[in-house]
């Protein structure tokens, strides 16, 4: 250790200068003196004494500056995102809504509509994101409110809103056959639109067909007589008693530009027993069989319900020769039942009251009685095109006909085709079918 009198001369010396210039100085120069030899004795104690502390003088400008500085606060660390982004409009009422924090969790989330309503949502497990958990309205605005907390312990406010689509872009679809419906083994799933949709594989996917028991078809894109449609069959015939389920979920699908599902659809029906009409023109008579479980087969019936003398179109007949008058051929559906019906085919007749009359396709054809042909029926073709029966014959056929049944006619010269109206679906081959889907 060194010995605290080396460091004694230095200041010894420093005194006795010091006492010289205060000889020669004014009052002022004596007190600036003063304050340097204050100063000076100051740090010749405590270097002497401790020699570390010499640099933390607290006379150290320097370090009262620092003392004195603000320190900048950080910002909060999580971050608040909407997708869509909040602020949206012109929503579809259908769009899925997430609200995402970063670098944090939800504490608390309310999505409310125009009117205060609260709109369910879940909260994940890391409570991290909020998803919509139903569909919203049209032409309404919603509003979500809430609070977010950082990593940092920081909280963060959620705040945001959406709008969505006007009213007036909503369109109504509908689905066929009904609830409750009891119908044919021919019958087609038919779900109707206003408008030609845009996107048809879109739409597809949001179908769904559920049978029981399980049965083998596809969906196919169809102009109708009133619109645009997609329809369901089996490959073959239903099988009979079948139960049928059928969903379509529209509900704010866009259809075309501007236009919107207005709901979403749903139908549940049940197949009715098997019952086909074969109608042969060559042998003028219809036999009505049950059992029939394939298209185009006879022989897959399990039995005969009743035959009926019948008289065909006449245009196949070489007098006539006339295509209009001809009663197509090929597999018709019924799609209609009137017990009375004023009957029009111009330019051969108009208002025409007909009774017990089943429409089997849209071009005008029927069966149905007419007691003016009785002497023909089972001998002779003279109708404009539909099917003549008598009066007892087309009351019992009437009465035994389901919407859907098939009506299979053979013997003519002419094929049953789109040309002639909506019901055409069993015309086309399952191949060709298959391929108007627009998930092929």
């Amino acid at each position: 250790m060194r010995h605290p009198l080396v460091r004694i001369t230095p200041v010894l010396a420093l005194i006795g200068l010091l006492a010289v210039l205060a000889g020669c100085t004014t009052t002022d120069g004596a007190a600036a003196v003063a304050a340097v030899a204050a100063s000076s004795a100051a740090s010749s104690s405590i270097v002497t004494d401790t020699p570390t502390a010499s640099a933390a003088s607290s006379s150290d400008p320097t370090s009262s500056a620092a003392a004195t500085t603000t320190a900048t606060t950080a910002p909060p660390v999580a971050t608040v995102t909407a997708n869509p982004g909040f602020g949206a409009s012109e929503l579809s009422p259908a769009v899925p809504i997430d609200i995402k924090v970063g670098n944090g969790t939800i504490s608390s989330l309310t999505f409310t509509n125009n009117t205060g309503k609260v709109v369910d949502g879940t909260l994940s497990a890391d409570r991290s994101t909020w998803t919509l958990g139903q569909v919203l309205g049209y032409g309404k605005t919603y509003t979500a409110t809430g609070t977010a907390v950082g990593t940092d312990g920081k909280q963060v406010s959620i705040k945001g809103s959406f709008s969505t689509l006007p009213v007036k872009d909503e369109v109504q679809s509908s689905i066929s056959p009904g609830d409750g419906d009891v119908v044919g083994i021919a019958q087609s799933v038919i779900i109707h639109f206003p408008v030609e949709p845009v996107d048809k594989a879109e739409i597809e996917r949001h179908l769904t067909i559920t049978t029981t028991p399980a049965v083998k078809g596809g969906w196919a894109w169809i102009q109708h007589d009133d619109g645009w449609g997609v329809d369901w069959r089996p490959e073959g015939y239903w099988p009979a008693n079948t139960k049928v389920h059928v969903s379509a979920n529209l509900y704010g699908l866009k259809l075309a530009d501007g236009m919107y599902g207005a709901q979403d659809l749903t139908s549940d029906f049940t197949i009715g027993r098997a019952q086909v009409v074969y109608a042969d023109a060559n042998t003028h008579q219809i036999v009505v069989a049950r059992g029939c479980t394939t298209p185009d087969d006879e022989t897959s019936c399990t039995g005969t319900v009743a035959t009926y003398p019948a008289s065909f179109g006449s245009g196949d007949n070489a007098e006539v020769h006339d295509a209009s008058r001809v009663t197509r051929s090929g597999i018709h559906v019924v799609s209609e039942k009137l017990k009375v019906h004023a009957m029009n085919n111009p330019p051969y007749y108009s208002n025409v009251t007909e009774y017990w009359d089943v429409r089997i396709s849209d071009n005008g054809e029927f069966i149905h009685e007419n007691p003016n042909t009785v002497a023909d029926q089972g001998f002779d073709n003279v109708s404009h095109g539909c099917i003549n029966l008598s009066p007892a014959s087309a009351e019992a056929y009437f009465d035994s006909a389901l919407i859907g049944d098939p009506v299979e006619i053979t013997g003519t010269s002419v094929q049953l085709s789109a040309r002639d109206g909506d019901m055409f679906d069993y015309t086309v081959p399952w191949s060709e079918w298959r391929s108007l889907s627009a998930l092929r």
